[in-house]
């Protein structure tokens, strides 16, 4: 049975940061591409990046050069470092796997103004 567990969400000041955190587990997760996706009250969720099993990342242009994916394929688990947060990033934050489009239940990020 596949589990993504994320954590690290909160409430944070515009400016600030906040590192993300997913757990997974029933999966192969070295061997699997990887993504973050977010979803602001009122709006469709949105692929905010991506990484593949061998590292290489993609970012929707409205996080790059603010926000980081990474992974740790030792712990199973995949990481979003978000600097110089701002008020439009808060949403409930999701991990999924591509491969069988599982998703995790979501993690709250509030960014107060």
């Amino acid at each position: 049975q596949v589990q993504l567990v994320e954590s690290g969400g909160g409430l944070v000041q515009a400016g600030g940061s906040l590192r993300l955190s997913c757990a997974a587990s029933g999966i192969i997760f070295s061997i699997n591409a990887m993504d973050w996706y977010r979803q602001a009250p009122g709006k469709q969720r949105e692929l905010v990046a991506t990484i593949s099993s061998g590292g290489s990342a993609n970012y929707a242009d409205s996080v790059k050069g603010r926000f980081t994916i990474s992974r740790d394929n030792a712990k199973n688990t995949l990481y979003l470092q978000m600097n110089s947060v701002k008020p439009e990033d808060t949403a409930v934050y999701y991990c999924r796997v591509p491969w069988g489009d599982y998703w995790g239940q979501g993690t709250q990020v509030t960014v107060s103004s």
